[in-house]
């Protein structure tokens, strides 16, 4: 008689957007309840020593930790992770983003700078996602602290500054990843996995910021009565998600009205606002009011 196979295919987590996980974050957040991972039950630790090993069974010698930096972790527990934001809706939905990887546990909640840093302490998390914009202590204070007094803990800025100076500022305070709320559906995953394998991270944008330089265009261009880089400069399309962008849309609307990706909308971005010599979205938005791109 021939069998069948009883087996299934295992359960992949579908990763859900930060904008689904916020529609459906309706449920008031609980702090979970802290639990050892480290110490198992003393009775278990029993059982393992009382089973006898076969006679003249080979004893196999576990090589030494590397001294180099690399992590200690064995992957057998979740990483613990803290996340800071003064808005719960924005809390309960990255809780959500990050449950999409059984790698990681959300140990805790803080609506503020002082309420981290006596969560840190409590809960001893391995990362914490913060925004910069917090009561009591901001962002960045609370990251400096945590380099002070806590440096074994890496922090991850989530916040909704596009701006070089800022994130600069950022990683001189010790930060070791820069994201941007409106990015945080493709890349929070991404930077969490990142520090925790202790790699640095950026948003892409920023990164390119960073490699290329805002003021990227030669110091020759052309420049109209005000001083500044004509419209011409840009390409048809490129004016055109100019407009889109500075009416309000999201990369992702704009790139389902162009027909192009969320990735090209970013690359689009990114360009204009080099060739431009643009730092800051909010510069952006203004110059296109003032070249008659979008209304006032």
């Amino acid at each position: 008689m021939i069998g069948t196979n009883s087996k299934r295919p295992p359960r992949v987590k579908e990763q859900r957007s930060f904008a689904d996980a916020l529609a459906t974050a309706s449920t008031p957040a609980r702090r979970p309840v802290e639990t050892s991972w480290d110490d198992p039950p003393k009775s278990e630790l029993d059982g393992l020593g009382s089973r006898a090993r076969p006679s003249g069974a080979i004893v196999p010698k576990r090589n030494p930790l590397p001294h180099n930096g690399a992590s200690k972790r064995t992957g057998t527990r979740p990483v613990k992770v803290l996340l800071a934001d003064d808005h719960p809706v924005v809390r309960r939905g990255l809780s959500a983003l990050l449950a999409a990887d059984n790698g990681f546990r959300v140990v805790g909640e803080a609506a503020d700078g002082a309420e981290t840093l006596r969560l840190v302490d409590e809960l001893k998390p391995e990362i914490v996602v913060l925004d910069i914009s917090m009561p009591e202590y901001n962002g960045l204070d609370v990251t400096r602290k945590l380099r002070r007094e806590s440096p074994d803990v890496k922090v991850v800025v989530l916040t909704m500054h596009f701006a070089e100076e800022v994130a600069r500022e950022c990683l001189r305070a010790g930060a070791r990843a820069y994201v941007l709320k409106s990015d945080a559906d493709e890349d929070l995953l991404e930077a969490v996995r990142a520090v925790r394998d202790d790699r640095p991270f950026f948003t892409p944008r920023i990164k390119d910021m960073f490699y290329l330089g805002p003021r990227s265009c030669a110091p020759g261009a052309p420049r109209d009565a005000q001083g500044e880089i004509p419209i011409e400069r840009l390409t048809q399309r490129e004016q055109e998600i100019v407009k889109m962008l500075c009416e309000g849309l999201s990369n992702k609307e704009v790139a389902s009205q162009v027909g192009i990706s969320t990735r090209t909308v970013e690359s689009h971005r990114n360009n204009i606002m080099h060739k431009l010599q643009i730092g800051a979205f909010s510069d952006l938005v203004r110059y296109a009011v003032r070249h008659k791109v979008v209304s006032a």
